[in-house]
């Protein structure tokens, strides 16, 4: 296996990690906001900061994703968290290295 191959197989491992920590952040920040958490405590900062800019992005693409007052974006995140790790990491995988991981 040439050095090329390994790089890109590290690559898609390391994306694949993080999108699953980011996945784990996601449903961390949305169980926390049920509990009204004080918005001083750095975690909830933290949490904010991180998953906020794609919860913004998500709902001013999708109005609808927030019906009767409940947010539907983390749902659209980690949906589209799993496709990109189940469907296009594998499937860019498979092009580039031309096998199956």
């Amino acid at each position: 296996m040439s050095f090329l191959s390994r790089l890109i197989i590290f690559l898609i491992d390391t994306t694949n990690t993080l999108l699953g920590i980011y996945t784990f952040v996601v449903i961390v920040a949305c169980l926390i906001s049920f509990v009204n958490p004080d918005p001083y405590n750095p975690i909830v900062r933290f949490l904010r900061r991180v998953t906020e800019p794609a919860f913004s992005f998500i709902r001013q693409k999708l109005p609808f994703v927030v019906f009767a007052g409940l947010d539907f974006a983390p749902i659209v995140l980690i949906v589209a968290i799993r496709f990109v790790t189940s469907v296009l990491l594998p499937e860019v995988g498979s092009l580039v290295l031309g096998s199956n991981l």
